[in-house]
C-alpha cells in the first residue's frame, strides 16, 4: 500500500467552492471542511459510506507497485481518511489512524513505543482500562509499569531509570480531575530516547494542543466527544513527525480499522464538534460553580473552578473544558447513594459521556490507585452535562441531594 501521510491542513481541500483550507482557518472552520470533497462524490455533501474489503487496480503495474491511494478495505478508505484528516489537522499532528474504540487506540499507542524489558510511566488517575492493559498484557510481554502522582510536574525526572521508555498521561483524569503539567514533564525529559503519550479526550485538541506542548502521540476514545451521539465506538491515535511512523507501523500490523458506518458516524458529529463543546464548556462550569453552594457538597472537582488544585496550570494550558466533573460528598450510608442515583429523573446510570444526555456514574476505586489517595471519608459522583435545560438538571440534582441528605441528619 501507499500508505501516505495522512494530508494536512496544507493538502486538504474541501471541495465545497471554498478553496483551501488553509492553517489560518480556524479549529471550527476546518472541522466544517477539512476531509470532505464532494466533487469527488458527485456533488454530495458529505463523504459516502465506504464498506469495502476488496480494492481493484486498474492494471498489473499498479498491483505490482502499490501505486494506489486505496488497496484493501482495512488499510484505508475515503470513509476513514475523511475522519483521519479532520483530526491530524487539530491535533496539528504527522498523522492519524483510527481504531475500533478508545481503549484499542490506547492499546495500539502504547505498544507502539514501548517492548519487552522497558518501562513505561503512567499517572496514577488514567483511565481504569488502560491500567487493567499496562498490568496485564503489557505485564505478560515483559513491560514494567509503574505509576506516578499526577501532580508530579518536572519531579518526574526523579523516577526515570535507564529502562523508562514512555509516559502515559490523561488531563485531566477522568474520574478524579487532576491537571497534569505537560510542558514540565517534557521539559524533564527532554534529550532523553522516552516518548510521551497523552489521552486528550475530555478537552478534544479544540481546548487542548498536547503536541505542542510537548507530546508525542495523542489518542481520543472517539466514542465520546468526537462521534457525539452514544451511538458507535470508535478511537484515534495522531502523532507527531518523529513518532508517526511508529503508530503507523503498528496499527498495520495489529489489523485494527474502524468500520465503515462508524468512522461515517464520527464524520457526521465532528462537523458540530465546535458548537458542542462550547455548550459543554459553559454548561458543565456553570453546573460544578452552582454544585459548590448546594449542601451537602464538600467539594467539586472540575479544573475550571478557581478551587481546584490544577487550576493554574488548567488556565495556561487550557483554552475550555469539557463535559464532565467529579463532587464530593460526606461518606453516607449505602441507602444514601442508592436514593440519590435511584430518583434520578434526567440524569441517566451509565458510563461514558460526550452525547447529548446527561449522565451520572458512582467511581469505583478498588483497584485504580497506586500512589495516590482519596479521603476515606467522602463519596464520589461523576456527572456529564448534556444538552438538557440548565435548570431542569439543576432541580434534578437538587433533589438528588435532598434524598442523600436525609440520611446524614
Amino acid at each position: 500500500m501507499n500508505d501516505r501521510r495522512a494530508p494536512s491542513p496544507h493538502d486538504t481541500t474541501a471541495d465545497a467552492g471554498q478553496g483551501n483550507v488553509a492553517d489560518s482557518m480556524s479549529a471550527q472552520t476546518r472541522l466544517v471542511h477539512v476531509g470532505r470533497h464532494p466533487r469527488q462524490q458527485h456533488g454530495m455533501v458529505n463523504t459516502p459510506v465506504y464498506r469495502a474489503s476488496t480494492v481493484l487496480y486498474p492494471n498489473l503495474a499498479a498491483y505490482l507497485n502499490h501505486d494506489q491511494e486505496f488497496e484493501y478495505g482495512r488499510r484505508g478508505t475515503p470513509s476513514s481518511r475523511a475522519v483521519e484528516d479532520v483530526i491530524t489537522s487539530l491535533e496539528n499532528g504527522a498523522g492519524t489512524r483510527l481504531t475500533p474504540s478508545g481503549l484499542s487506540a490506547i492499546s495500539c499507542a502504547l505498544m507502539s513505543v514501548v517492548g519487552a524489558g522497558d518501562e513505561l510511566l503512567v499517572s496514577d488517575s488514567i483511565y481504569e482500562p488502560t491500567r487493567i492493559f499496562c498490568n496485564g498484557y503489557l505485564a505478560r510481554m515483559g513491560v514494567t509499569t509503574r505509576y506516578y502522582d499526577p501532580g508530579i510536574g518536572a519531579g518526574i525526572a526523579e523516577l526515570l531509570t535507564p529502562a523508562t521508555r514512555a509516559v502515559m498521561m490523561e488531563s485531566p483524569g477522568s474520574l478524579t480531575f487532576e491537571i497534569q503539567d505537560l510542558p514540565a514533564i517534557a521539559d524533564a525529559l527532554r534529550g532523553r530516547d522516552i516518548s510521551i503519550l497523552i489521552d486528550n479526550t475530555w478537552a478534544t485538541p479544540l481546548f487542548y494542543r498536547p503536541l505542542e506542548l510537548g507530546a508525542d502521540i495523542v489518542v481520543h476514545a472517539g466514542t465520546k466527544m468526537f462521534v457525539g451521539h452514544s451511538d458507535a465506538m470508535f478511537g484515534t491515535i495522531t502523532a507527531n513527525r518523529s513518532h508517526w511512523d511508529r503508530v503507523k507501523t503498528t496499527h498495520g500490523d495489529m489489523g485494527l480499522c474502524a468500520g465503515a458506518d462508524d468512522c461515517f458516524l464520527a464524520a457526521r458529529g465532528l462537523r458540530t464538534l465546535a458548537i458542542r463543546m462550547k455548550e459543554f464548556n459553559t454548561r458543565a462550569l456553570d453546573m460544578a460553580r452552582w454544585l459548590e453552594e448546594q449542601a451537602p457538597v464538600r467539594r467539586v472537582l472540575h479544573p475550571g473552578l478557581a478551587s481546584h488544585p490544577g487550576h493554574a496550570i488548567f488556565k495556561r494550558d487550557f483554552s475550555g473544558g469539557g463535559c464532565t466533573f467529579s463532587f464530593a460528598l460526606p461518606k453516607g450510608p449505602e441507602e444514601a447513594i442508592h436514593a440519590l442515583f435511584d430518583g434520578m429523573e434526567l440524569f441517566g446510570i451509565g458510563v461514558s459521556w460526550g452525547g447529548y444526555e446527561s449522565l451520572i456514574i458512582l467511581p469505583q476505586f478498588t483497584n485504580n490507585r497506586t500512589v495516590t489517595s482519596l479521603p476515606e471519608d467522602e463519596q464520589l459522583v461523576r456527572l456529564h452535562i448534556g444538552l438538557e435545560e440548565p435548570d431542569d438538571l439543576k432541580a434534578d440534582l437538587k433533589k438528588g441531594l435532598e434524598r442523600y441528605r436525609t440520611f446524614l441528619d
